[in-house]
C-alpha cells in the first residue's frame, strides 16, 4: 500500500507577519522552510507521492516548487487545518497519509525514526516530551497507552507537545475523514483526531522524537531559534 505525503500550506500565517506564505520563509541556510522539508522528504519518499494543500498566495508556492502535486483549499480564509486535511483525504489515492504542517523545521533523523511505524501502517502522532508550552498542541495518554486528548486546551496531565508531523493508517483514514467533516471550519485537525479516538476507538500512538529538533515557526522568535539550531 502506498504512502501519501501531505504538507498543509494553505494558511495566511499572520502571526509571523510576512508578506508571503509562511512556508516560503527563508532560513539562514539559504533554503525556505518548504524547500528544506521537500528536500528531506524526497530523500526518503518519491516526489510524486507529495502533495501540498495551498490557499493563501498559492501561485507563489506553485511557482517555487512546481514538481509536486497541489490541492487547492479555496476556503483557506474561512477554514483551518481540519478542512485542508479533509480536502487532501478526498483527493489523494488509497493508502496511509503522512502529513505535516507547512511551517515545521525538523531534523532529518525525525523521518528515520518514523519510517518503521509508517512501514507498519499504524496511526501515530509525533511528540516532544521535553516541552509543554501553553500555546502548543498538548497530549495525554489513556490507560491503553494510546493518545487520549490532543489539543491546546489540555492542561492537567499533559505529557508533551505534538510537533506537527503525523500519520494516519490506510484503515483509519476513512474514519478520520468522517470526523474531520464533522468538526467546525475553524477547528484544527487535532479535533478530528480526538473525535475519532472518542467515538470510533481509533488508536493513535505517541511516537517520541524528543531526541531530535523540531520547531514549528509561528513567531519571529521561533524563526530565530530554527536558524540557530539548523544553521
Amino acid at each position: 500500500m502506498s504512502t501519501n505525503i501531505v504538507i498543509l500550506a494553505a494558511g495566511v500565517g499572520s502571526r509571523l507577519g510576512k508578506p508571503h506564505p509562511k512556508p516560503l520563509t527563508p532560513l539562514a541556510s539559504g533554503e525556505t522552510i518548504l524547500g528544506r522539508s521537500l528536500r528531506l522528504l524526497t530523500s526518503r519518499f518519491s516526489r510524486h507521492s507529495i502533495h501540498l494543500v495551498v490557499g493563501f498566495k498559492k501561485e507563489m508556492i506553485m511557482e517555487e516548487v512546481p514538481d509536486v502535486g497541489f490541492i487547492y483549499n479555496q476556503a483557506y480564509g474561512d477554514t483551518n487545518t481540519s478542512k485542508s486535511l479533509l480536502k487532501a483525504f478526498t483527493i489523494l489515492g488509497p493508502g496511509g497519509v503522512l502529513w505535516l504542517n507547512g511551517d515545521v523545521v525538523f531534523d532529518p533523523r525525525v523521518l528515520d525514526a518514523l519510517l518503521p511505524h509508517i512501514a507498519m501502517d499504524r496511526s501515530f502522532i509525533s511528540v516532544n516530551t521535553a516541552s509543554v508550552a501553553e500555546e502548543e498542541i498538548k497530549y495525554t495518554l489513556g490507560p491503553d497507552g494510546y493518545i487520549r486528548k490532543l489539543s491546546k486546551e489540555v492542561r492537567d496531565g499533559a505529557l508533551g507537545e505534538a510537533v506537527g508531523v503525523n500519520y494516519v493508517s490506510s484503515a483509519d483514514r476513512p474514519v478520520l475523514a468522517k470526523r474531520l467533516a464533522e468538526v467546525g471550519d475553524q477547528d484544527y485537525f487535532e479535533r478530528g483526531i480526538e473525535l475519532a479516538i472518542e467515538k470510533d476507538g481509533v488508536h493513535f500512538e505517541a511516537i517520541d522524537i524528543s531526541a531530535h529538533d523540531v520547531i514549528e515557526v509561528d513567531f519571529a522568535e521561533d524563526l530565530s531559534e530554527a536558524n540557530r539550531r539548523f544553521r
